[in-house]
């Protein structure tokens, strides 16, 4: 039986979103879990929660959202929605000089128009049960990073968004409540490797001269930081509380670097952020090196 309502949270297929989506089941929600293929559909309904539905749903695609809206009114009435965790999202990446434009809408039309969407769709149903809305943003949103350019961006972009719509709400008593994720270790490590293979194949010749290297570089030790992360259990456990709080926070990082990495990079000298997230990510080469190397 549900004790704490009814939320619906996208991208519950895997990593932070089923881990979100199995916590507040097990927690007392009823737990609407949308998913964008019907294999992750049946995965997630032999979970064995009575209170874990999965639902269909492309935040890319109107009639996917619309039919998700349908079937989560029907099953609520007029109890409504306690909760809404957006956290569907993609990451795309590559120097910005070779990124196609249409990978670059892509990464906008999942990672910030798609949410917008998904949270016009369902506010009725939140506005109903006076629920919550819980975005998921990351620490990338702070500060960019070499080749994260699109993803960070995005992020950021979703990130203001959000703090317009928790001021905007403010009157119907919704809190609009942002979770800040760090280093999470999930599948999505393999997934950017797998990936990053298929980006390098798409430069050019002349783009692999001048940038294999160094991205090949930052997706290892991309993958390194992100394995020494906390699991997606941390992760959940702050979206539930940030759910059941009675006033819940307006930001939450989760990681001890969603706080710390923030810290360094917004208050060191630029050049001086510049230079440690260059050797960070293990991709330093000093400024017009190419150029004096004769490179291209």
């Amino acid at each position: 039986m549900s004790t704490h309502g009814a939320v619906l949270v996208t991208g519950a297929s895997s990593g932070m979103g089923k881990a979100c989506a199995l916590r507040l089941s097990e927690g007392g929600f009823t737990v609407f879990a949308a998913v964008r293929k019907q294999r992750d559909a049946q995965a997630l309904g032999e979970s064995g929660s009575p209170r874990l539905v999965p639902v269909i749903l492309d935040v890319t695609r109107g009639e996917t959202i619309s039919e998700a809206v349908r079937t989560v009114r029907d099953a609520v009435g007029a109890s409504g929605l306690a909760g809404l965790v957006n956290n569907a999202g993609v990451a795309v990446t590559g120097p910005i000089e070779l990124v196609p434009l249409e990978e670059l809408r892509r990464q906008f039309e999942i990672n910030v128009f798609g949410q917008v969407a998904v949270t016009q769709a369902f506010l009725p149903l939140i506005r109903a049960a006076r629920g919550r809305i819980v975005n998921v943003g990351s620490v990338g949103a702070k500060f960019a990073l070499p080749f994260s350019g699109a993803l960070n961006a995005s992020k950021a972009a979703f990130e203001l968004i959000s703090d317009s719509l928790r001021m905007e709400l403010r009157p119907w008593g919704i809190h609009v409540v942002l979770v800040s994720p760090g280093s999470i270790r999930t599948t999505a490590e393999a997934k950017l490797v797998a990936d990053s293979e298929g980006v390098l194949r798409s430069f050019s010749a002349e783009g692999k001269a001048r940038y294999a290297s160094s991205y090949r570089a930052f997706i290892q030790a991309f993958q390194e930081l992100e394995s020494r992360g906390v699991g997606p259990g941390v992760m959940a456990e702050t979206v539930y509380r940030a759910l059941t709080a009675r006033v819940p926070r307006r930001r939450y990082p989760v990681g001890p670097k969603a706080r710390l990495l923030p810290f360094l990079f917004t208050r060191l000298p630029a050049a001086a952020a510049d230079a440690l997230r260059l050797r960070l990510l293990h991709v330093y080469r000093a400024f017009g090196a190419a150029a004096e190397q004769g490179g291209a």
